[in-house]
């Protein structure tokens, strides 16, 4: 299950990453992607520490 969580962020950062650099219009939705992206990780993290 950790692994799925840190495989979505990654893709979640990579789309996040494309638009954002590639000057694409997406409106709010970009930044949203960027913040699970990170609670992701986050969780990742604690669960593996615990």
């Amino acid at each position: 299950m950790g692994n799925l969580l840190y495989t979505i962020a990654v893709i979640l950062v990579i789309i996040w990453a494309i638009s954002f650099l590639g000057g694409f219009y997406t409106g709010g939705i970009i930044h949203i992607l960027i913040v699970i992206a990170i609670v992701a990780i986050i969780l990742g993290v604690i669960r593996r520490s615990t």
